[in-house]
């Protein structure tokens, strides 16, 4: 196995989700100096730790040990897809497959009634998101300013804004986000990622 590799795609798969080594740790039961020796390639870690790591990033083993460089096509089934359980009862299913060098990502939330996840830090310059309502009413608030989506409505963002995803109804909301992220977000974030 490539420790290099694995290494960087242990930390793309950490910034996606906009952890930090410590809060990885936490998640995972295994210290930011272990962390942090994966992934600069130079710990070899046993299965069990490689396995608590993909659990804490919510990801299944399989994508930490795969190459998906040497791939030009990744399928992943409806049971592949990887769903984060954030804080407050919201759900992440991240669409797109973490492949070095695409900065694409493609994610469906449902956010229950009642939900705010907080605010985001802008991404650098040059990042873009499309959000597309499904079903509810989703309020966001770009750069200070409130704008209500309801099903069928989407929204574009230059993302190098500061935004904030928010359901204050009493039904559930489900959106999409696709968004190009050229990293990494600025200072000020709020919340993990959307």
């Amino acid at each position: 196995m490539d420790l290099v590799a694995l290494g960087k795609r242990v930390q793309a798969l950490r910034v996606e989700r906009g952890l930090s080594l410590q809060a990885l740790a936490d998640r995972s039961s295994v210290s930011p100096s272990m962390l942090s020796s994966v992934e600069r390639g130079e710990k070899a870690s046993t299965v069990v730790v490689l396995d608590r790591i993909a659990n804490g990033l919510g990801v299944r083993l399989s994508r930490l040990i795969e190459d998906p460089e040497t791939q030009r096509m990744v399928l992943r089934r409806a049971g592949e897809q990887d769903i984060v359980h954030e804080p407050g009862g919201w759900l992440r299913t991240i669409l797109t497959p973490v492949i070095p060098g695409v900065n694409f990502e493609w994610i469906a939330v449902m956010l229950p009634p009642g939900c705010e996840p907080g605010t985001y830090g802008p991404w650098a310059a040059g990042s873009h998101e499309f959000i597309a309502v499904s079903e509810g009413v989703l309020t966001m608030t770009v750069d200070g300013r409130e704008i209500n989506l309801a099903a069928g409505d989407s929204l574009y963002l230059a993302a190098d804004l500061p935004h904030a995803y928010a359901n204050r109804t009493g039904e559930i909301c489900r959106y999409h986000v696709a968004a190009l992220i050229m990293r990494p977000r600025g200072t000020g974030t709020t919340a993990v990622s959307n």
